[in-house]
């Protein structure tokens, strides 16, 4: 069986190509789907195949687990295609941003993803509630096997283990407290300006907890759902706006934060342009955490709007990582004790079928025996000498293959099997 884990990150691919590769949240599941049929093609058989897909903001990568013939190679180089092929792009553009781990390198990187040690923020938790999301949605879509599915149970165990161990996380630096810092370049006091908030997920009600925190004007949510954006905007005392209002409210507004699930952007060029006129060139401050993104890139051109993307704001928060290089060591060393102990795991599911097959063929040979001995005292014949024959017909059994395979050997291989059989058949005393 092979593992494998294929994708891009915020360290090999820029936001423009991630975002073409990005799976929509309530796509996830057809996806996987695909993904195993597509593994099915190469002659495998699709419901032996096992496959999952984490699609964030910083990354999308498939896991998968599957039985190729081809082995290593032919497992990365078929699940880099499946990822070109399902978003129509050509494997030349994507193949130079990939990376392909295969088997315990696959184990390592999903342990440290989960753990915080892959993010663009060091140790933030938001990825391993994530990766929970996508598992579920794997496991839902029938793409979890007994391999992905142990996979991810350690994976989890592991990740709770570091965060409860070190102090991965305890100088983390959010992006929500990066576009404060940000936006604090651009407006002195953030008490004084308008701050609107694009969407209504955990991100944007991360970003919106810090912002309040520094008292803006004032504070609203725009939401395709209204009903979400009033739950969240009272929690802050704020309005909740739907967004087809954003072409006359967006000049309102000199600070603008969005992070949706739409897979096109939300606020082009035009309506920027329009708003920053309205403003009469005040600036206008806007930070695009979504992937794909939500906000036109064109828009970073406009000389009074300052557009920063979530990879603007990863560089931001790599400060204080010094003083996290002792928790970091002290989190590989416990996942990589974990990731030997999952290997492990993983060498012994090889000898299953062999013993199995050990079990049928005892049973078998259990079962005739049994049976013979029911048939002779269902004659009459005497107890002691039945359970005695019982005795000699499964010794003889059990001991017939192994005397036949020592017997027909020559050589190297007959002093092998003949060290080796007593340790087979030792029997504590």
């Amino acid at each position: 069986m092979q593992l494998l884990a294929v994708g891009l990150n915020h360290t090999t691919a820029p936001v423009s190509l991630r975002e073409k590769v990005a799976f929509p949240a309530d796509r996830l599941g057809h996806a996987v789907a695909a993904a195993r049929a597509w593994f099915g093609r190469v002659g495998t058989v699709p419901a032996n195949d096992e496959a999952a897909i984490l699609s964030t903001c910083n990354r999308t990568e498939l896991y998968a687990a599957s039985q190729l013939s081809g082995g290593v190679n032919t497992a990365i180089d078929l699940t880099g295609h499946f990822l070109a092929d399902y978003h129509k792009l050509p494997y030349g553009e994507l193949r130079p941003y990939l990376y392909a781990l295969p088997q315990d390198n696959a184990v390592r990187h999903a342990f440290r993803v989960a753990s915080g040690l892959d993010s663009m923020v060091l140790g933030e938790p938001q990825i391993l509630g994530q990766m929970k999301d996508a598992v579920r949605q794997a496991e839902a879509a029938g793409g979890l096997g007994t391999y992905l599915h142990q996979m991810f149970q350690r994976t989890f165990a592991v990740a709770k283990e570091v965060r409860s161990t070190t102090d991965i996380g305890a100088h983390s630096v959010s992006m929500a407290a990066a576009a404060v810092r940000l936006s604090q370049r651009i407006f002195d006091k953030i008490s004084e300006q308008h701050v609107l908030f694009i969407g209504a997920g955990e991100m944007i009600e991360l970003c919106a907890t810090h912002f309040a925190a520094q008292n803006p004007k004032s504070l609203t949510i725009a939401n395709r759902t209204l009903e979400r954006g009033e739950a969240l905007a009272s929690r802050f005392n704020g309005r909740a706006i739907c967004l087809a209002e954003l072409p006359d409210q967006l000049s309102k507004f000199d600070i603008v934060v969005s992070c949706t699930a739409s897979s096109l952007p939300i606020i082009g060029l035009g309506l920027v342009e329009r708003a920053v006129k309205a403003r009469r060139h005040k600036p206008m401050f806007m930070v695009d955490l979504a992937v794909p993104r939500d906000i036109e890139e064109e828009v970073s051109r406009l000389d009074d709007v300052f557009l920063y993307t979530v990879d603007d704001l990863g560089a931001a928060v790599q400060t204080g990582i010094e003083s996290r290089q002792a928790a970091v060591a002290q989190a590989e060393a416990i996942i990589e004790t974990r990731v030997q102990s999952f290997m492990h795991w993983m060498d012994s599911r090889t000898i299953v079928p062999v013993i199995q097959h050990l079990h049928e063929s005892s049973e078998a040979m259990r079962t005739a025996e049994l049976e013979r001995a029911r048939r002779l005292l269902a004659k009459g014949e005497d107890i002691d000498a039945v359970l005695e024959a019982l005795s000699k017909g499964l010794t003889a059994k059990f001991l017939h293959g192994p005397q036949q395979a020592l017997n027909n050997a020559q050589g190297d291989e007959r002093a092998r099997l003949a060290a080796l059989l007593p340790q087979l058949f030792r029997t504590k005393r």
